[in-house]
């Protein structure tokens, strides 16, 4: 496949897609491979240059694919290795590139290392994975204790995310070795890089309880540098939700890159109350949203590298978090235009380019997901009331993002022929891609010419950053400036129309989600209003 050229994955669009729940092609109510070959051309409509493929590996399924049991087999609820080495070179085929979730640290409980490690202290394998003859009080992400106790050998296991999901003990370095040759051998089969699961988590020291960003993750992500993507044309993203963004710099830094870009987090987690977790809701909070962003600008800017998201699978409908339901369409592509008019690598979860929303079931049994499951039980036990729980589900559920794909409005939203695996959401009879690309005011035309442009000015690629009526509680505005181009970026997050002066020659609108909006130096807007405006030579940056 022809190259893009130096870091090509600086000006590429990359799209999530979640297998589970984006096509079926047989008619079982999952999501496969097959599938995803179908919707390719859809894709490239779109825009779309690289597919974030969350994990297809052969799984038990107690975290729909991240407890992975073999590395090296697909999952038949997805299809065949063939079906997946297809995938690869039909997405060549449309100068689209490929890279897969590499899900490390961690295995299924039912992958053939942790079974051998069970069996007796003294096995081979034993020392892949964390144990003690003592819990400690670390606690587990989806609720309860970190660990597990096995009577076999009368010790416990480490998991920090499900039991069925027992921690790799990556001071190993025939372990290391093993994941090394496995990532190997995927790249050889001609996918284009990976997205790192909780990679922050490699480098913990659970004796001492330091967990992300341990005493040993620069040296393991340098070690996994060298002997895997170091002298490969590919994309590396890591999810690091607990490192700063001193340490992404770092990561990403120009003169050493130990990964292309990372997941930081820091905007995710602002809606929630401080301390106590991410069930437990707070109004968010524009003005620190603007400022984490600032700071993610300002600092990686010429010195690492960020990535643009505001929702995956494991976060709720970003349309139904940040926007407003009553204005969806103009919500959805308000919140793409001030997310992608930054710096960095944008990212698209499936569903967003149609503004698909949030679903919220009435029955505890019609979710699917682990975490929720478990954080409702908790939380039920704890005696907080039903309406306060399910709140929190609504919110921050991760099914909530989980729905199957919105096709049409046809039986099944066009997902599947068969009973879908998670029900899908109602509203697809009014929402959903065969009324959306076809409407020339829809979500989907709107991406894409927010895409077209992103990708025709560099400044949306190499500018610098400077806030636009900072102190504005409900206005998101910001400048880009590169050479001769400068661009002011304009996102309300208000239900009202708004009063704006903008101290700039105007020399054209880029693009709007309201064209009767008369564009000047003093502007009324409306609710949700977004535009990007070309601006002249001298600069004025508004506080």
């Amino acid at each position: 496949m022809e190259k893009i050229g130096l870091a090509w994955w600086k000006k590429a669009l990359v799209y999530q897609i979640y297998p589970l729940s984006f096509k079926d092609s047989n008619g079982d109510g999952y999501g496969d491979l097959k599938g995803i070959v179908s919707k390719l051309d859809y894709l490239k409509d779109l825009g779309v240059d690289v597919i974030w493929l969350s994990p297809v590996y052969q799984s038990p399924m107690d975290d729909n694919g991240y407890d992975i049991s073999d590395y090296d087999a697909i999952d038949p609820i997805f299809g065949t290795l063939e079906d997946m080495n297809n995938l690869i070179h039909e997405t060549h085929q449309k100068k689209m590139r490929i890279i897969m979730d590499l899900v490390v640290n961690h295995t299924s409980d039912e992958h053939i290392w942790f079974k051998e490690a069970l069996k007796s202290k003294d096995n081979p394998k034993r020392d892949y994975y964390i144990w003690a003859d003592e819990p400690s009080d670390i606690g587990s992400v989806f609720g309860g204790s970190a660990w597990e106790y096995s009577s076999i050998t009368n010790q416990y296991y480490f998991h920090l995310f499900s039991k069925k999901q027992p921690d790799l003990n990556w001071d190993n370095p025939e372990l290391r070795n093993e994941i090394y040759a496995m990532i190997n051998r995927w790249l050889n089969k001609g996918i284009d890089g990976f997205r790192l699961d909780v990679i922050d988590l490699i480098g913990k020291d659970v004796k001492n309880k330091q967990l992300s960003d341990g005493p040993y993750l620069i040296e393991r992500l340098q070690e996994m540098n060298d002997r895997c993507f170091k002298h490969r044309d590919i994309m590396t993203v890591g999810e690091m939700p607990g490192i700063s963004i001193e340490k992404a710099r770092e990561f990403t830094s120009q003169k050493n890159p130990l990964l292309s870009m990372i997941f930081q987090f820091a905007h995710v987690g602002l809606d929630e109350v401080p301390g106590q977790g991410k069930w437990m809701l707070k109004k968010l909070d524009l003005l620190e949203f603007k400022e984490v962003f600032e700071s993610l600008q300002t600092k990686l800017y010429q010195k690492g590298w960020n990535s643009l998201f505001l929702a995956n699978h494991d976060q709720p409908r970003a349309v139904s978090r940040y926007g407003n339901l009553a204005y969806r369409k103009e919500s959805a592509k308000m919140l793409s235009t001030v997310l992608y008019g930054m710096q960095g690598t944008p990212y698209v979860y499936q569903g967003e380019e149609i503004g698909m929303t949030g679903v919220q079931f009435k029955d505890i049994h019609q979710y699917k997901d682990i975490e929720t499951i478990n954080i409702y039980n908790i939380m039920k036990n704890q005696g907080f009331s039903e309406e306060m729980i399910m709140e929190s589900i609504y919110a921050k559920g991760r099914d909530n993002s989980r729905t199957p794909f919105q096709w049409d409005d046809k039986k099944n939203a066009g997902f599947s022929t068969g009973k879908p695996w998670l029900d899908v959401n109602p509203n697809y009879i009014d929402i959903n891609a065969a009324f959306d690309v076809k409407d020339p005011s829809g979500v989907f035309q709107y991406f894409k010419k927010l895409f077209s442009i992103r990708k025709k000015y560099d400044v949306f690629h190499e500018g610098n950053f400077i806030p636009f009526m900072k102190n504005h509680p409900e206005l998101f505005g910001y400048y880009r400036f590169y050479g001769d181009e400068k661009v002011l970026v304009i996102g309300s997050f208000s239900n009202q129309s708004l009063e704006i002066a903008i101290p700039d020659q105007i020399q054209e609108c880029l693009i709007t989600n309201d064209s009767r909006v008369k564009v000047g130096n003093k502007m009324t807007i409306p609710p949700y209003y977004t535009c990007i405006l070309k601006i002249g030579d001298e600069l004025h940056a508004n506080d």
